[in-house]
């Protein structure tokens, strides 16, 4: 009985100790194994950081990107406007024809049209190849309409006939390199431009009535009148069509005064007479009786 309780004794005192935790391998298992609760929270942070990290440098691509946006739609701006201004040069160049010296302003003009395609179009073509031209279409679009109607302009005055937007596209390509998707007129901005045009055909069916060719403001008044007939098909279906819309009020004011003044000279055409001592019909007077010199 004494050797079973002194048995008993020493394994209970072995046990004892074996359970007591050993200050030194408690030290050595804490340098090499981290508490779960500490690993989570330095895994969170991390991932925080990183997070944080990829925010702001996703922030500073679209920061650069807006910035050389901006930059370049005022490149664009600048770009449209000296078009603008060059293509009216154009436009009143050609409003100085008469049956005199038709082919001399017109080769004029042609010569100033071909210099804003190389001077200035050019600027917009290297500005706009490669990238979405509807980004920044608002940027140049005045100067792109404005150069569809001095081109269409000294097209009709030279053949009679109208100037399509592919053989206008066609003049741009040789400015864009080959590697690159170029900058092409897109259709609404082709008919805006076209729409201008009947505004200034007005203008110039009424110098010719003036300058006696009665004929010739004839051809423009039709030419004008199709123009405006299969206008009024296609913008009903344009969606961003309200732009063209108030022009063709306006187009239908142009074609309104051509046909009156074509109408008045042909109706009251005895009541225009030569000037005094003139051979010439080109200018008239109203109610003036001829008179021997």
């Amino acid at each position: 009985m004494l050797l079973t309780r002194l048995a008993s004794s020493t394994v209970h005192r072995l046990f004892i100790v074996a359970s007591k935790p050993n200050p030194h391998l408690l030290h050595q298992g804490a340098a090499l194994q981290i508490p779960p609760k500490t690993a989570r929270t330095m895994s969170r942070t991390s991932e925080s950081s990183s997070s944080s990290s990829s925010f702001k440098e996703a922030f500073g691509n679209y920061a650069d990107y807006l910035n050389n946006l901006n930059e370049k739609r005022e490149r664009v701006v600048k770009a449209s406007r000296d078009i603008t201004m060059n293509s009216k040069k154009v436009i009143f160049q050609v409003h100085r024809i008469s049956k005199y010296n038709r082919d001399e302003v017109l080769d004029k003009a042609e010569k100033d049209l071909a210099a804003v395609t190389k001077q200035y179009m050019v600027k917009l073509v290297k500005e706009l190849q490669g990238t979405d031209f509807w980004k920044l279409r608002r940027a140049y679009s005045p100067g792109v309409q404005e150069y569809v109607e001095a081109a269409t302009f000294c097209k009709f005055c030279r053949t009679g006939t109208l100037l399509h937007l592919d053989e206008i596209n066609a003049t741009l390509l040789p400015l864009s390199e080959p590697s690159i998707e170029p900058l092409q007129i897109n259709v609404l901005d082709y008919l805006l431009g076209l729409a201008d045009l009947t505004g200034e055909l007005m203008r110039l069916a009424i110098g010719r009535i003036s300058d006696g060719e009665l004929e010739y403001a004839k051809k423009i008044c039709q030419f004008v009148r199709d123009i405006y007939r299969e206008l009024t098909l296609i913008v009903p279906y344009i969606d961003d069509g309200s732009d063209m819309k108030i022009k063709m009020d306006t187009m239908l004011q142009s074609v309104v005064k051509i046909e009156n003044a074509c109408f008045s000279v042909h109706v009251r055409g005895s009541e225009y007479m030569p000037l005094l001592g003139s051979s010439e019909p080109s200018s008239f007077l109203l109610g003036v009786s001829d008179v021997e010199l």
